[in-house]
């Protein structure tokens, strides 16, 4: 099993590690749109922040070797859903011609009181690679 670390403040302290290939599996847990130096990143830009989970999450499959096409399923939990277009609209731009399986649910809150998206995400690896 190989592990990858982003250093967000809560991977040491709570235990957990950004992402984990098992076999031909991945595995992304929770990202949140951590700013480089800790805090927000972009605080009450919904599209903003959508696009920097998945900029962590495109850090963290490249250093496995991989990159955004082999994941198959992301959640993204979301504090207010009236926001969804803005925040759909940023998964497109980074999937573009490649659509995962996807769910969108609004939660109540977050870790951090101004953090409006959360991401999570699965994928397979191509036996190719």
């Amino acid at each position: 099993m190989e592990r990858v670390y982003t250093g967000s403040p809560w991977e040491q302290s709570f235990g957990y590690c950004r992402a984990i290939r098992a076999g031909n599996l991945i595995f992304v847990g929770g990202t949140a749109p951590v700013a480089d130096g800790g805090g927000t990143h972009a605080p009450g830009d919904a599209a903003a922040q959508t696009a920097r989970c998945y900029h962590i999450i495109e850090t963290a499959l490249s250093r496995l070797g991989l990159d955004h096409t082999c994941l198959t399923r992301v959640r993204l939990y979301v504090t207010d859903i009236a926001r969804a277009d803005e925040i759909g609209q940023a998964h497109r731009d980074f999937f573009r011609a490649h659509h995962p399986c996807m769910t969108m649910v609004e939660v109540r809150a977050l870790i951090a009181p101004d953090m409006l998206v959360e991401i999570e995400a699965e994928g397979v690896i191509e036996q190719s690679r």
